[in-house]
């Protein structure tokens, strides 16, 4: 259903494509892979004071995507022992973790939910309901899956078209916004008839 928005959305700079070449792999790359990035250096010059000098130390901030059905404090415990274990030429390694969350598998979809979100979903946008994972960490959810294993959960939000979420623009779509508060305000009508 996505097609090829999966990556199409995402503003590529010159000749830098995605990392897998289908959009499954991509999908999966973006759920249920883990994922390691590099979000911030130190110790290193500018590129205008840069030159041939050895460094006293280099430090980098490293974020690892785990799956959500990896335990984040034991993935922090094994990277730390993987980092630390064999540094090249003896150099002294040191890692410190300041956070880490584990992320959420939702339960499988009951009965009653799929029917109540499909109606709500028929009368608002005359199309099927559609479900997505979404890689990152809601530390809340894990919370709440945790707490209330046996709960259905209807986690949604106005993320298109025409809206611009967690962005320096950040704004809404208000006729989409509006048909998806009718679609969980049938949800609740339907969970309290039951």
């Amino acid at each position: 259903m996505l097609g090829d928005s999966i990556y199409t959305s995402y503003p590529f700079h010159g000749t830098t494509c995605p990392m897998a070449d289908n959009n499954v792999d991509r999908m999966l790359n973006r759920t249920w892979r883990p994922a390691l990035s590099v979000t911030g250096a130190e110790g290193m010059p500018a590129l205008e004071n840069a030159g041939n000098v050895l460094r006293p130390y280099t430090a980098l901030k490293l974020s690892l995507r785990l799956p959500p059905t990896v335990d984040a404090d034991e993935a922090t415990a094994q990277m730390k022992q993987t980092l630390e274990a064999n540094p090249p030429y003896g150099a002294n390694v040191e890692f410190r973790s300041d956070q880490a969350a584990s992320g959420w598998n939702a339960p499988a979809v009951a009965l009653w939910l799929h029917a109540s979100l499909e109606k709500a979903s028929q009368a608002a946008y005359r199309r099927s309901v559609l479900y997505m994972g979404e890689g990152g960490t809601i530390p809340f959810m894990a919370m709440l899956g945790k707490a209330f294993p046996e709960a259905q959960f209807m986690i949604t939000g106005v993320l298109g078209p025409n809206s611009n979420a967690h962005g320096p623009n950040e704004f809404l779509h208000i006729p989409f916004a509006r048909k998806l508060t009718s679609c969980v305000a049938q949800v609740i009508v339907d969970h309290h008839q039951r």
